[in-house]
């Protein structure tokens, strides 16, 4: 079984003049496993997912999986609330080198706890990748219950979640009910730690982007057993994870990076770059967590 845990970035997706930036992504990726992160997400949310052709996220883990040489796993996020779209994306991802899938439980049509195990299901005997449960009820519309979860989880290759819905008891009651292996991801960082209290295994960040040390340090103190230090790292980083979220991510992001010189603020319209108001929050934000 795929072990995942510690941090792994949820990877924007760098764009020069509307066009995906790979060469910026090889360097993302590199950068990230000296910087101690355990594994990387591509095209997922913070990739701007939504705004992404197929081809596009073939290509995102194709230049991934060659820049980690092996050293961690890339995860591709493939999720579409139309079957055979899920199905198209998990087998391009597969195709070009992913060592997983991330996949949100269905949005827009908002399918019943019936039709999203049905959904899980095919996508999962479509390929034998692994395959990790997004349950973010913010953008989905809905929440995914235990009882749901526990079904999908007899899947054979659904190998674990991203819970981004910042309630950190429920690992503890998944943990009670799934009973085999079981990757157990927080999506959100503010709660993150209290996730690794309750039970988790790591985190999919949108801060390691940019404070990838700090945010792989907390996750390691936490599977240590050391949550005073673990706790006095997350408390300086937790105004940033604030601040990144002002504005629809990743916009604010995007913004952090672009000033680091990681990448360019380029976003995908709807989408735009933050407000001054915001560039000033996160300024103040990465100072305060050391990364400025």
């Amino acid at each position: 079984m795929l072990q995942l845990t510690g941090s792994l970035p949820a990877l924007v997706t760098p764009f020069v003049e509307g066009q995906l930036d790979l060469e910026a992504v090889h360097r993302l990726v590199r950068w990230h496993i000296e910087q101690g992160s355990s594994g990387v997400v591509v095209g997922g949310s913070t990739g701007e997912s939504a705004a992404l052709a197929v081809d596009e996220l073939g290509a995102l883990v194709h230049v991934a999986r060659e820049a980690a040489r092996g050293r961690f796993p890339v995860i591709a996020g493939t999720g579409s609330n139309v079957t055979a779209h899920a199905i198209s994306l998990a087998r391009t991802a597969q195709a070009e080198g992913a060592d997983a899938l991330l996949h949100a439980t269905g949005f827009y049509n908002r399918p019943s706890p019936r039709q999203v195990v049905a959904h899980f299901r095919a996508i999962a005997e479509a390929c034998p990748l692994p395959l990790l449960v997004y349950d973010v009820p913010a953008r989905t519309g809905q929440a995914l219950s235990l009882e749901t979860l526990a079904e999908i989880a007899t899947i054979p290759n659904v190998s674990g979640i991203k819970d981004a819905t910042g309630q950190v008891a429920q690992v503890a009651h998944q943990r009670r009910r799934i009973a085999r292996p079981f990757a157990y991801l927080s999506g959100d960082d503010a709660s993150a730690l209290g996730y690794m209290a309750m039970g988790g295994h790591g985190c999919i960040s949108v801060t390691a982007n940019i404070a990838p040390a700090a945010c792989a340090r907390v996750m390691a103190l936490a599977a240590a057993g050391d949550f005073a230090a673990a706790r006095e790292q997350h408390e300086r980083l937790l105004p940033l994870h604030a601040a990144l979220f002002l504005e629809p991510s990743p916009a604010g992001i995007k913004y952090a990076m672009a000033r680091a010189g990681l990448c360019r603020e380029e976003l995908r319209a709807p989408l735009l770059p933050v407000e001054p108001a915001t560039r000033a929050a996160i300024d103040e934000a990465l100072v305060l967590a050391g990364v400025a």
